[in-house]
């Protein structure tokens, strides 16, 4: 268990050292829809986004799993 949290410290020490070097400011464009906003505010919300999506789309499927078993 503690290799998992030694790598997870890695990884977000290395993350936490490419979003200081990348403090610049972006343009998103999508549809009709523009923004701007610093490189790692844009990254962090997409890995937020990404993880959320990952897990509630986990937890639907396996959901669907269980009710499959019950019936």
């Amino acid at each position: 268990m503690n290799y998992k949290i030694g790598l997870i410290a890695i990884l977000l020490f290395v993350a936490l050292i490419f979003l200081a070097q990348n403090i610049e400011v972006v343009t998103v464009s999508f549809l009709l829809w523009e923004v701007s906003m610093s490189l790692p505010v844009m990254i962090s919300f997409l890995l937020l986004t990404g993880v959320l999506m990952g897990w509630f789309l986990h937890s639907y499927l396996t959901y669907r799993k269980n009710k499959k078993k019950i019936l």
